[in-house]
C-alpha cells in the first residue's frame, strides 16, 4: 500500500475540522477511522500491479554519443484498469532522458513506452527493475510492485577516426595501382609490364621485354597482400591515464579500429588482442567484411585495469598468435617508469621474428605546459613537462635502436598517423 499527497491533504483538513467542530478524543478517532477507510477502499479499487507483465524491444547496440530507443510494453492481465506512475530503472551511465511515465492501461489491454538512452560510457548497459504504482479512483492510496524486464544495450566505441578512412583508402588504391603507377619495394610482388615514362625508377626496367618489343618497358609491382597484422592493445594501468576527457585506451581503440579497417581493405589478415595480465578481448582471423563490427563489439566492454601489464605473458600470447612472421602493432604507453624492465625486453624479443610498430598516445597538454612562462609555478610545470617529453623521446629512440617503428601522437592525431605508418611499411614491402 502506498499513500499519496492527497491523503495527507485529507488528513490536514480532517484535523482542522476536528479542532473546530469536535475537539475531543472521539473526534480524533472518528477522523482517523475515516481516513483509514478511505485509504483502504481506494487501495482495494486500484488496479492489480502483480498481474502486470512486461517485454521490451528496440535497439541492442548503439555507438557512444548516439541515441538508442528501447520500447517497454506493459500488459495488464487484471480485471481493473491500471492508472498511475511507472519508473523504468537504468544505470546513470545509460543516459535515460525520462524514466518516469504516466500509466493508463485498461483491463486486458496494454501500454507502450519509448525509453530514449544517450549513454555516456562504453560497455553493456542493463535495465533494472520496472516499478509500477497503481492508484485508486480517488487518488488517495494505491498499490506498488516491481517487475523484472531484462534488456541490455551494448554501447560501442564511437570510432571518431572514421573520417580519416576515405583518405587512407585513396592512398591504398594508389599503392594497389588503381589510380597511380606502382613503385617497387623490397618485398613487393610483380604485377604487370608497361611502357617506360619519364620519372620511372630505372631499376624497374625489364631489359628482356625491352629487347623483344624494341621499346623501353618497365615492371610494375603490387604491394604485398595476405600479410598477418596483429593489433595489440595494452589495457594495463598506463591506458587508464586520462588525456583530455577520455582515457588513453579510448584513443588507442580509435587507432586500432582505423588501422584494422585499412589493413583488411588492403587484403591483409587482421587480428586483435587486448591484454594486461590476461586476455581481455580477442578477435581471431575474421573475414575482411567482418573485421570492423567484430573489433567494435569486442572492444565495447574493455576497460583499463589498474594493474601493471605482464609483459612476459603478453610476449607469450603474441608468439602463440603471430606465427612465423607478422606485423605486430603494439599500442601502449612509452612514458612508464618500468619501461626498461617491461616494454624494451618485449620489443627486443619480437623484432627478431616480426616487424614491430609501437604506437603511443601523447598528452597535448605537455606542449602547452612546456611553453608557459607566466609565473614561477608555470616555469616549474614547464620544466616538468619538458623532462617528461625528453623521457618519451629517449624511450622512442631506444625502441628504434631495437628495430621497432614508433608512432607517438596526440589522441586526435594518432589514428591517421598509425594508418600512415602501416601504409608506409606496406609501400616499402616491409610487412
Amino acid at each position: 500500500m502506498v499513500l499519496s499527497g492527497r491523503l495527507a491533504l485529507v488528513a490536514v483538513l480532517a484535523a482542522v475540522a476536528v479542532a473546530t467542530v469536535a475537539p475531543s478524543a472521539i473526534g480524533v478517532l472518528l477522523a482517523t477511522w475515516l481516513i483509514l477507510v478511505l485509504g483502504l477502499i481506494d487501495t482495494a479499487l486500484a488496479g492489480a500491479v502483480r498481474q502486470l507483465s512486461f517485454d521490451r524491444s528496440g535497439d541492442t547496440t548503439v555507438r557512444l554519443g548516439e541515441t538508442a530507443t528501447v520500447t517497454l510494453t506493459m500488459h495488464n492481465h487484471g480485471r481493473r484498469r491500471v492508472r498511475g506512475l511507472l519508473r523504468d530503472a537504468w544505470p546513470p551511465s545509460a543516459g535515460v532522458a525520462t524514466d518516469r511515465f504516466r500509466v493508463d492501461a485498461p483491463a486486458g489491454g496494454w501500454h507502450a513506452f519509448d525509453v530514449r538512452l544517450h549513454p555516456t560510457r562504453r560497455g553493456d548497459r542493463t535495465a533494472d527493475r520496472v516499478t509500477v504504482r497503481s492508484m485508486g479512483p480517488l487518488g488517495l492510496a494505491g498499490r506498488q510492485a516491481s517487475h523484472a524486464a531484462a534488456w541490455t544495450v551494448r554501447v560501442l566505441p564511437p570510432f571518431h577516426a572514421r573520417r580519416h578512412l576515405p583518405a587512407r583508402l585513396a592512398r591504398l588504391r594508389e599503392l594497389d595501382g588503381r589510380s597511380a603507377v606502382l613503385t617497387r619495394g623490397a618485398g613487393t610482388e610483380f604485377d604487370s609490364l608497361r611502357e617506360y615514362v619519364v620519372g620511372d625508377d630505372t631499376r624497374s626496367i625489364d631489359w628482356r621485354a625491352t629487347a623483344r618489343r624494341g621499346d623501353v618497358v618497365v615492371r610494375t609491382w603490387r604491394p604485398e597482400r595476405d600479410r598477418h597484422v596483429l593489433v595489440v592493445l595494452d589495457t594495463g594501468r598506463t591506458s587508464a591515464a586520462r588525456v583530455g576527457d577520455a582515457p588513453r585506451l579510448d584513443a588507442a581503440m580509435d587507432a586500432a579500429l582505423l588501422l584494422g579497417t585499412v589493413a583488411a581493405r588492403a587484403g591483409d589478415r587482421v587480428e586483435l588482442l587486448a591484454y594486461d595480465r590476461r586476455v581481455r578481448a580477442a578477435v581471431e582471423r575474421p573475414a575482411a567484411t567482418e573485421i570492423l563490427p567484430r573489433m567494435v563489439n569486442a572492444l565495447a566492454t574493455v576497460e583499463p585495469e589498474l594493474l601493471e601489464t605482464d609483459h612476459r605473458g603478453l610476449a607469450a600470447e603474441i608468439r602463440a598468435r603471430a606465427g612465423r612472421h607478422a606485423l605486430v602493432v603494439l599500442i601502449t604507453g612509452i612514458d612508464s617508469g618500468t619501461v626498461e624492465q617491461g616494454l624494451l625486453p618485449l620489443v627486443n624479443g619480437l623484432t627478431q621474428r616480426h616487424t614491430v610498430l609501437v604506437a603511443s598516445v601523447a598528452d597535448p597538454r605537455l606542449a602547452e605546459m612546456a611553453a608557459a612562462r607566466e609565473n614561477a609555478s608555470a616555469v616549474y610545470r614547464a620544466a616538468a613537462a619538458e623532462h617528461d617529453r625528453q623521457g618519451r623521446d629517449q624511450v622512442a629512440d631506444l625502441l628504434r635502436q631495437r628495430g621497432a617503428h614508433v608512432v607517438d601522437a596526440a589522441p586526435g592525431e594518432l589514428p591517421p598517423a598509425l594508418a600512415d605508418a602501416y601504409l608506409d611499411l606496406k609501400a616499402a614491402g616491409q610487412l
